[in-house]
């Protein structure tokens, strides 16, 4: 078993030596700033590699069209957003209303040399686009998630929004609201939680 949550990442999700770097980069950041500004609690700060990391590259298999742009809506810290773009993906949108984060994102994306594009602002408030993949990590329930992503959805577009113990408690909410084609994925990072990827989004007719 590996010794340390770098290595369980490593083991499960293997990277080059630049990439890797990229991440420990990303990670020293991301504790340094954390002291100041609440970016992840506390009792994850030891575990980054896994909770935050591995959590958010475990999507990246998920995506099907990854030339295509990802938008992260409400991504915080970077979650999964600047994890995926770190791994390579081309052109990712992070949305992120707290301009103190916004200013962490933009410090990072400089630090590492990343293109990215940061909307600092409400999802609301960003002119609609379409995105090949929407996605959000712990933000709201399923179903406003997937009104919120709506306006970023075109043809052939997915959401990828991983959920906890509720997932399946959302999902039969969400399904009264809206209609989608719904594939689940486990999580590699908790045995309890579940990956959606939803697609042909469309809203439910009373």
């Amino acid at each position: 078993m590996p010794a340390d949550p770098r290595a369980e990442f490593l083991a499960a999700f293997p990277v080059s030596r630049e990439t890797e770097a990229r991440l420990a980069r990303f990670e020293h950041l991301l504790l340094e700033r954390n002291q100041t500004l609440s970016l992840i609690s506390d009792t994850t700060a030891g575990i980054i590699w896994t909770r935050h990391f591995l959590d958010s590259a475990q999507l990246f298999p998920l995506i099907p069209a990854p030339g295509r742009p990802v938008i992260d809506i409400g991504t915080g810290a970077g979650f999964p957003g600047l994890v995926l773009a770190i791994l390579g993906l081309p052109d990712v949108h992070l949305v992120e209303h707290n301009m103190q984060k916004v200013a962490f994102l933009r410090a990072v994306a400089a630090a590492l040399n990343l293109s990215v594009t940061i909307h600092g602002q409400k999802s609301d408030a960003v002119k609609p686009f379409a995105a090949g993949t929407v996605t959000a990590r712990a933000l709201k329930p399923l179903d406003q998630l997937i009104g919120l992503g709506k306006r970023f959805l075109g043809q052939d577009s997915v959401c990828l929004f991983p959920k906890g113990r509720r997932a399946e408690e959302e999902m039969a909410v969400a399904a009264r609201k809206w209609h989608m084609k719904v594939e689940r994925f486990p999580s590699a990072t908790d045995p309890d939680s579940t990956i959606f990827r939803l697609s042909d989004v469309t809203e439910a007719r009373s």
